[in-house]
C-alpha cells in the first residue's frame, strides 16, 4: 500500500497511541481513523518510528479532521536532521518521513518511521 495513493481528505482522526512498551525495539505510533469513502474505522501503524513531532492545537469542539497527508521527499529537512543528529550510527537505516496537516484545529503531525501499515478492523 502506497501512502501517498490514500484518500486522507476529511478522514477523522479518532485516537492516537504511542506505544513503547518495548523502548527501541518496538517503537509504533498507532493512529484510529474513519476514512470519508469507508465505513469502520482501521488502524495505520507507524512501525520502527525514530522520531515524531506533534504541533497539536485543542479547544475546538469538532472532529479532528485531515487536510492532507503524505509521504514526504528523502530531502526534508527534518529528516536530514535526524540523520545528521545520528552521526552515522542510522545511516544505513532507510526512514521514511510521513506529514499530517489536519483541518480543524490547524495541527502538523510529522513522524519519520521504517514503514506504516494499515490494520483494518
Amino acid at each position: 500500500m502506497n501512502f501517498n495513493d490514500i484518500y486522507w481528505h476529511d478522514a477523522i482522526i479518532k485516537n492516537i497511541q504511542i506505544d513503547r512498551n518495548s523502548p527501541g525495539i518496538k517503537d509504533t505510533i498507532i493512529f484510529e481513523v474513519e476514512l470519508p469513502e469507508e465505513k469502520g474505522k482501521t488502524n495505520f501503524i507507524f512501525e520502527e518510528v525514530y522520531w515524531a513531532s506533534m504541533n497539536l492545537n485543542f479547544g475546538i469542539v469538532a472532529n479532528e479532521t485531515i487536510l492532507n497527508a503524505s509521504e514526504l521527499e528523502e530531502s526534508d529537512q527534518d529528516l536530514k536532521s535526524l540523520y545528521s543528529k545520528w552521526k552515522g550510527v542510522i545511516s544505513d537505516v532507510k526512514l521514511k518521513i510521513y506529514k499530517f496537516s489536519l483541518n480543524s484545529t490547524g495541527s502538523e503531525i510529522k513522524i519519520i518511521a521504517k514503514r506504516f501499515r494499515e490494520d483494518k478492523h
